[in-house]
């Protein structure tokens, strides 16, 4: 639990629809991280597979990157893994 409450006030502040976009951007990140460290690929390996500079790429996986769902489709083919599933 976090102790500071000036955090949590601040925490607490933060629209739900941009906690549910950073939670997504996020997930996508850490998603994409765990699928390059299961294929033994390294960054510079997914920016190559994609055309990209490896700063973006540095963008990508931090968390701070508005994905759509053409780059969501895009880094899935390339890397032959889901990143999202969607419930029917």
């Amino acid at each position: 639990m976090i102790q500071n409450k000036l955090f949590r006030d601040c925490l607490a502040a933060i629209p739900a629809e941009q906690k549910a976009e950073f939670d997504l951007s996020f997930g996508i990140a850490e998603r994409i991280s765990e699928i390059l460290k299961a294929k033994g690929l390294t960054q510079k390996d997914f920016a190559r597979l994609l055309n990209k500079q490896d700063s973006e790429i540095s963008k990508w996986l931090t968390g701070r990157h508005n994905f759509t769902t053409q780059t969501i489709a895009r880094i899935e083919t390339a890397l032959g893994s889901k990143l999202i599933s969607i419930a029917h």
